[in-house]
């Protein structure tokens, strides 16, 4: 039964895995004391930096950052969901992956989009018109079209480019009997029904087709590029329950498939571009629908490269597109993540300019002309700001600071708020600090879940994680930060944190931590959560608690406090107290803070009884402990 994938049997699978044998299949592995070592898959390198422990059942790149499970690795190394990954592993094992009807907020069941009947739909109309090319009356038309392109027959059956020939009917009399298969059709976005007048015509029409496909190669939706006089030129499938505009992009099944290992991808803005440009041996481009870039789009392309090549035209639509984009790349802007903005001459597109100066030059003019994003953010602003007085320095620090505050990478937003101090002449940390972002509200718990769950996971709005219970939040957003101590100093509650991921027993034995529910603290929050979590499922191995969020933004927290132990080398000794002290603190901090607001209340106003009463226990509560060692 398809949907959700219990959360006990990734648990279980990964009990089962061996993440040395995941790694070991796939990359050459060499002993090295109690783990091992290789080249990391993930960035070049010519000693090796990549390490995964049998112990911890955990993989590192000293490198380059990465690190994870079985189920990480096989989604970073093989570019595959989530889903896919625990597919794979089961698949390895030897096992079947159950699946759990999950019920929508009004109480019935639903599909998942693995149900959906609208592929087998979407697969035989791609077949319709692909078969339309071929063997209609009119293809010529078409076929006439695609050669001026510059098109062969080679590339047009890579993307499986096809024709819907004139006339109102032709896909819904092929695919459809009766009026049940009809409403799939529409459903599917293949077919339009007037509201007026009830009758049912074909979307596309006299247009040369060509086939969306999601990460499996799934056709999901069409675009069509007009043969007449019709408008719009190019025409999009509408949203369905399997297509979302703003979260795919054409070509990049393609360019997967194409591309063993894909150094960087261009985006491109239309589908001609895409085929094109991979006529001329270019494999690595993808288009946008008719949208702008997302950062759904952005989220997608960095869990597949580390560099991203925007081509605009050099007019001042392209300009404004461009900086739409930048804008939505920067809060997915980690460390090592590149970005760069390529803009043609006046006139041209990447279809005409590669066919008129070849692959090699258009090459070459992405790597001497595409300007790094930082060139173009201070370029761009410093047209509407000169730095050239006092008074435009300050506009420009203005423009420019809350646009670098939304680069979650730590180094390039420092490196970028050096370059806006170069450039204004001003001392940025003088000044005032910005008002913090108000966290948006959760999501609904769902039932069933506890509250470390609910604070994490959501279940029912994630599309590239909904056949899986554990959802994957971009990896780029940035959460809410509060300050943080910049010695490089560990501070105690992510110390204890630390242990307690690499000691799950512990958890047991802090018998009151639940009174530290109300802690607003963010580091004692994700303490007090782990805790919580633990005492609800004491089974919980590290390994286990880790892949429960992998890849969401706490998970990637408890990611980098597993790392940080390889890192530091930090000694087992005493960790158990350290824990407990902790623990202890927190609850002596609450405490007071709990007799401090039953004092100052007192001062005002008489305490009925029962404050009384619990301002005695609060006071007696300071010499008891609060955990059992």
């Amino acid at each position: 039964m398809a949907g959700l994938i219990p959360q006990g049997f990734i648990d279980d699978l990964l009990g089962r895995t061996d993440v040395v044998e995941v790694v070991g299949s796939r990359l050459k592995l060499k002993k090295t004391g109690k783990n091992y070592s290789a080249l990391c898959p993930f960035h070049n390198e010519k000693s090796p930096s990549f390490s995964v422990s049998p112990d911890k059942q955990f993989y590192y790149c000293f490198g380059c950052g990465a690190g994870g499970n079985a189920i990480g690795f096989l989604m970073d190394f093989e570019r595959l969901d989530f889903p896919q990954a625990v597919e794979e592993l089961a698949r390895q094992a030897g096992v079947e992956v159950p699946r759990e009807e999950r019920s929508d907020r009004r109480g019935g069941n639903r599909p998942s989009r693995q149900d959906s009947p609208l592929y087998p739909v979407l697969e035989n109309a791609a077949a319709f018109y692909r078969q339309q090319l071929r063997h209609h009356a009119q293809r010529k038309r078409a076929v006439d079209y695609l050669q001026q392109r510059g098109l062969t027959g080679q590339i047009a059956k890579l993307y499986d480019i096809g024709f819907a020939p004139p006339g109102w009917n032709n896909l819904m009399g092929h695919l459809a009997t009766d009026n049940t298969e009809e409403k799939v059709l529409i459903e599917a976005g293949l077919v339009v029904e007037n509201p007026d007048s009830g009758k049912r015509y074909d979307r596309f029409r006299d247009r040369i087709t060509f086939p969306i496909r999601d990460s499996r190669g799934r056709v999901i939706g069409f675009g069509g590029r007009v043969l007449g006089d019709d408008k719009p030129k190019y025409l999009n499938s509408p949203e369905t329950p399997v297509f979302h505009k703003g979260r795919e992009l054409y070509g990049l099944y393609e360019a997967r498939k194409q591309n063993r290992q894909l150094d960087d991808i261009l985006v491109v803005e239309g589908y001609m571009d895409v085929i094109a440009l991979a006529q001329h041996g270019v494999t690595n481009a993808v288009a946008t629908l008719g949208t702008a870039t997302s950062e759904e789009h952005l989220k997608r392309l960095f869990r597949i490269v580390n560099s991203v090549v925007f081509c605009f035209d050099g007019d001042n639509a392209g300009r404004q597109a461009a900086w739409r984009a930048l804008q939505s790349c920067l809060p997915a802007l980690e460390d090592g993540r590149h970005v760069r903005f390529m803009f043609l001459p006046e006139g041209q597109d990447p279809d005409s300019l590669i066919r008129s100066e070849g692959h090699d030059a258009f090459r070459a003019r992405m790597v001497q002309q595409a300007q790094p994003l930082t060139d173009y953010l201070f370029r761009h602003l410093a047209e509407e700001a000169p730095p050239d007085s006092l008074e435009g320095k300050a506009h420009l620090a203005t423009l420019a600071l809350p646009l670098i505050e939304q680069v979650p990478g730590s180094l390039l937003r420092r490196l970028l708020r050096q370059s806006l101090e170069a450039r204004t002449g001003m001392d940025l940390d003088s000044l005032p600090a910005a008002p913090p972002v108000e966290p948006t509200s959760a999501p609904p718990m769902e039932p069933g879940y506890d509250a470390w769950e609910g604070y994490e996971r959501q279940y029912d709005e994630t599309p590239d994680w909904d056949s899986s219970p554990v959802t994957r939040p971009s990896r780029n957003r940035r959460q809410p930060q509060r300050q943080r101590d910049t010695s490089g100093v560990e501070s105690p509650v992510m110390s204890a944190t630390r242990t307690l991921l690499h000691h799950p027993h512990l958890a047991g034995l802090a018998k009151q931590a639940s009174q530290l529910a109300n802690e607003d603290d963010e580091e004692a929050q994700l303490l007090i959560a782990l805790i919580d979590t633990l005492q609800k499922n004491p089974q919980l191995s590290t390994i286990e608690l880790l892949a429960r969020w992998h890849g969401t933004a706490l998970g990637e927290q408890l990611n980098r406090l597993a790392e940080k132990e390889w890192i530091l080398n930090i000694a087992s000794a005493n960790l158990e107290q350290q824990f407990f002290d902790t623990i202890t603190t927190l609850m002596a901090r609450q405490t007071d803070r709990q007799i401090q607001h039953l004092l100052d209340k007192s001062a005002h106003t008489p305490l009925i009884a029962e404050e009384k009463q619990q301002l005695r226990e609060l006071l007696g509560r300071r010499h008891t402990p609060t955990a059992e060692n």
